[in-house]
């Protein structure tokens, strides 16, 4: 997500205590723009993240994200000012995740 992120000239930050990507905001403080999360169960461990592309951020006000109501959410659109076009982002992070885990990650679509 850092890598995606610096792709559009964004710098991507770790908050200490918090889980996620954030972003530094205009009033010093800070915007998450990835959810992550992991579970355990059964020996079996599950883990995603969210990254938020172009998510109607509306919704955010309804509730307090993940616990943290000293922050706010973001989102890639808002943070570039205009469109950003999925496929790209999908690209740049499928890219990443090779370079970051040494792997090759096949076209699902093919």
């Amino acid at each position: 997500v850092f890598r995606v992120l610096r792709e559009y000239e964004l710098d991507g930050v770790r908050v200490e205590g918090s889980t996620g990507v954030w972003l530094k905001n205009k009033k010093a403080g800070f915007n998450k723009i990835c959810a992550m999360g992991v579970r355990a169960s059964r020996w079996v461990t599950m883990h995603g993240l969210a990254f938020n592309i172009s998510a109607d951020l509306d919704y955010f006000k309804n509730i307090i994200p993940c616990g943290i109501s000293d922050s706010g959410v973001t989102s890639l659109v808002r943070e570039v000012g205009d469109e950003v076009v999925f496929s790209d982002v999908e690209n740049f992070f499928k890219l990443a995740f090779q370079e970051v885990f040494n792997c090759s990650i096949k076209d699902l679509k093919s």
